[in-house]
């Protein structure tokens, strides 16, 4: 059994080996096939969270807010943290308002932390620098626009904190902060001068959250965080999060669209080039089946060379799969992927079946061939 076995493997190497150019086209094609296949396959994979690096360039998708009436504390905001996981983190940002006034003249002052906020919204525009040392401040674009609270001068600020104690504090404005959105009438801080200012610490607003989740895992989120801290409650950006999901399935469809077209082309590229095959070899099968060869034996050595092409394509395919899915991705989104090496037996195993369904119309062929008339002649 085992020389039968060596010897149609062979046989097999053989009948490739007399027609190397029908074997590179269906090869060829079968490489093709198996490199979009696996690249298209990873890119599903990893275009969750590609595409969720680059929604975060749109701004947070996720808010905290105080149930109730009151504000929110610090360590309310640490605990939400500890119910995501700290890879899906990109960034959490406190904001917290206060009225104040310069000169009489009221504005709404917000103290916040600008590392994270570079991270929750990277689409603000800043002419100047971001605050870095105490009693530095960021005007809104209105606000410059309106007033004299220019860059580079100082202004006064003044208010009463809960207990009606009047505070006030001398700030230096380091910048002009532009959205398109309210934070353009707005005076940004640090959130530790304003706590400094009004002699109330440890307290926000609402809390901007940025995650690298899909809308599912969000809506989970939120209703892990009510159930599990009280007081607090996370909200969706909705703008942010339907947008992100309805993009993500329709570049989904798409590519799932063009790996069947692939496959789809694939399978006609090798059913041509056996169908060939086969044609320049009717004259050896009718010798075969004329010297007793079974019509079974004759569909298995096509068989067989189809399933020899389906796993070298296979392999082949899957290392340029690999290189083909990592440029994709470093030059639309400039970060490397993560590759899936258990998708390699996979694509094989699609290749093979692929071949093996191509091969059926020319084993079908193959095993019609009538020896009396090919030996004849015609």
């Amino acid at each position: 059994m085992i020389t039968n076995r060596s010897f149609r493997l062979r046989l097999t190497f053989w009948s490739l080996s007399r027609r190397r150019s029908r074997l590179l086209v269906a090869l060829t094609g079968v490489t093709a096939g198996a490199t979009v296949l696996l690249g298209l396959l990873t890119l599903c994979y990893d275009l969750p969270r590609q595409l969720g690096r680059e929604f975060r360039a749109y701004g947070a998708n996720l808010v905290l807010v105080a149930s109730g009436t009151g504000r929110l504390t610090v360590s309310d905001i640490q605990k939400a943290q500890a119910l995501w996981p700290e890879n899906k983190t990109v960034g959490v940002t406190p904001f917290r308002y206060e009225s104040v006034r310069n000169r009489l003249r009221p504005y709404t002052a917000v103290g916040t932390d600008f590392e994270q906020v570079r991270k929750t919204s990277p689409f603000w525009h800043l002419t100047g620098k971001w605050p870095e040392e105490p009693g530095e401040l960021l005007v809104g674009a209105d606000i410059a626009e309106n007033t004299d609270l220019k860059p580079d001068s100082f202004v006064t600020l003044d208010g009463r904190n809960k207990k009606q104690e009047r505070y006030e504090k001398d700030f230096r404005i380091v910048g002009t902060l532009a959205t398109g959105g309210p934070e353009d009438g707005f005076l940004f801080m640090t959130l530790s001068d304003l706590e400094q200012m009004t002699g109330e610490t440890g307290e926000a607003d609402l809390a901007e959250v940025s995650l690298t989740m899909d809308e599912a895992a969000l809506s989970a989120l939120t209703g892990i965080i009510k159930s599990s801290i009280s007081g607090l409650e996370g909200r969706l950006v909705t703008k942010v999060t339907y947008s992100e999901t309805a993009v993500l399935s329709k570049l989904t469809y798409l590519v799932y669209l063009v790996t069947l077209v692939v496959l789809a082309l694939t399978m006609i590229c090798v059913t041509t080039t056996m169908m060939t095959v086969v044609l320049e070899r009717r004259k050896e099968i009718g010798l075969k089946k004329a010297l007793g060869a079974e019509s079974s034996r004759v569909g298995r050595e096509f068989l067989a060379e189809g399933l020899l092409i389906g796993v070298l394509g296979g392999l082949l395919g899957s290392l340029g799969g690999l290189l083909f899915s990592r440029i994709i991705t470093i030059s639309v989104f400039g970060r490397a992927l993560m590759p899936q090496f258990y998708l390699i037996p996979v694509t094989v195993l699609v290749m093979v079946l692929v071949t093996i369904v191509a091969c059926r119309a020319p084993v079908k062929k193959a095993v019609a061939v009538d020896p009396a008339l090919v030996l004849r002649g015609e």
